[in-house]
């Protein structure tokens, strides 16, 4: 186990944390907000500590940086990460509970938007663009965005290939470009220009300044922390539609983007998963429509909000304009459902990722096929390559990790006597990096009721979620921190 490499990387993120705070520590410095800037001060100055001892420690790191140490990297950052990154929030008093404080930068780290704060209009503005930054950072990947801007890890491939494998989102990571920095660097270059677009849109519909930033980083990043205590629901139709585009945009695979930006119009316009991913869409927010046309006087209003919802919900963005928990029935089955799906791989939203949706039911095809022509040789194809057995085995193991976990974090929270509801959607919400659930989690709630215990499931719940499940299971696994 290469452990100082592992503390190097963890020295060198942290390193961009504490830089990352600046931008909040300005505008507590523009609001004249002493105490609040003391707190991200303060904060700074500990992740800045920490990372120099870690970093001095750990200066003559040897080469050997395999799979593992990829993933036990990735796990261990992201924990760490949220550790120190929650205290401004505690040292400020905005959210004085560690545990608390705790699970609301992991939710923006993660993207997910769940929150315990009853009241965040109540919030300095300086806390209120943390929570949001946390979201941005968080989409893409920490770890992606350090690849792209320094050559961390040398310059061998296999170094920052186990990184971004670990981190990107899918069954399957592979390379834009030869070198994997550059993959990084482009993948982050459409992020950036994304964001930039959705910002001067939101601008344009008359947001302010600091709304339309917060509001740009939670729609980037699928975050769906809001600076309102209504979420997007008190801003004009025009800022809401924009809003729906632009979530839609960043769950689709930032691939298709490189083949549009390569002028491989076809292949981009063809790619299998965007289908599913757009077919869905389009088919629940009709039917979510037709199913509000009794709850809203026209029917353009409840086209809007479906619209909305469904964009939301499938990118796991989490922003809302309406209760949806009040909606009829077969509405919000459908968006429990959409949670499950989630967005694309590749793109910034989470969930189980429509890709493998669509490998386990070509897998179901292939095997029922099968039964039937035992002697025929059947391959599963997307997009006219064929995919690897390890890749379909990767995506069954992922969907029983998935279902298990599910399953266990239930049934630990449902001591809270929450409802059955409450506990199974808050769950979803957690695990699939949504935000909203139903009942008491619901658009209009929130997670402060939760006990402690429940509190740090649902933490992991966020993480595990957010990296794919496995750089967690390795990270506590005994057989990684075994002696061989």
């Amino acid at each position: 186990m290469n452990y100082k490499m592992i503390g190097r990387i963890q020295a060198l993120v942290l390193f961009g944390e504490a830089l990352f705070m600046l931008p909040a520590l300005l505008i507590c410095f523009y609001d004249r907000d002493w105490h609040t800037a003391r707190a991200f001060a303060w904060s700074a100055l500990l992740i800045v500590a920490v990372a120099t001892v870690m970093y001095l420690l750990c200066r003559k790191a040897p080469r050997g940086f395999y799979e593992k140490e990829g993933f036990i990297s990735v796990g261990l950052i992201w924990i760490v990460m949220s550790l120190l990154g929650c205290v401004p929030f505690v040292l400020s008093g905005a959210i004085p509970r560690f545990i608390d404080a705790f699970f609301e930068i992991v939710s923006g780290f993660t993207t997910t938007g769940a929150s315990i704060v009853p009241n965040v209009e109540a919030l300095p503005r300086g806390v209120l663009y943390w929570r949001s930054f946390s979201h941005w950072v968080g989409g893409m990947g920490v770890l992606v965005f350090l690849l792209a801007i320094a050559p961390v890890f040398g310059r061998r491939n296999g170094y920052t290939m186990h990184i971004m494998r670990a981190e990107s989102p899918g069954p399957s990571v592979g390379k834009l470009v030869p070198r994997v920095r550059q993959t990084a660097a482009i993948l982050y270059g459409i992020y950036i220009a994304l964001t930039a677009l959705n910002l001067l849109f939101l601008l344009m519909g008359g947001m302010p300044l600091f709304d339309a930033v917060c509001t740009a980083f939670g729609t980037a990043g699928t975050g769906g922390f809001s600076v309102k205590n209504n979420s997007i629901a008190g801003y004009s139709p025009y800022i809401q539609n924009v809003c729906t585009v632009f979530m839609f945009l960043f769950g689709t695979n930032f691939t298709c983007y490189f083949l549009v930006i390569r002028r491989q119009w076809k292949a981009a316009v063809t790619d299998e998963e965007l289908r599913l991913y757009a077919g869905l869409a389009v088919v629940s927010i009709a039917t979510i429509t037709i199913n509000l046309r009794t709850v809203y006087p026209a029917i353009s209003e409840a086209l809007r909000h479906a619209a909305f919802q469904v964009s939301s919900v499938m990118t796991t963005t989490g922003f809302a304009t309406a209760d949806f928990d009040r909606w009829p029935g077969l509405s919000k089955t459908i968006l429990l459902t959409l949670m499950l799906v989630g967005a694309c791989a590749g793109s910034t939203g989470g969930g189980m990722k429509c890709i493998r949706l669509l490998l386990l039911l070509k897998n179901l095809r292939r095997n029922v096929k099968m039964v039937c022509s035992p002697q025929r040789v059947q391959n599963v194809r997307v997009n006219r390559k064929t995919i690897t057995e390890k890749t379909l085995d990767n995506t069954n193991a992922y969907l029983a990790a998935y279902v298990l976990i599910l399953l266990l974090s239930i049934l630990v929270i449902s001591v809270d006597e929450m409802g059955i509801t409450t506990n199974i959607s808050a769950v979803i919400a957690c695990f699939n990096n949504i935000g909203p659930g139903l009942e008491m989690v619901g658009p209009a709630g929130n997670y402060a009721a939760f006990s402690p215990l429940s509190k740090l499931v649902l933490i992991m719940d966020m993480l595990a979620g957010r990296l794919e499940i496995f750089p967690i299971l390795v990270l506590f696994s005994q057989a990684t921190w075994r002696r061989r």
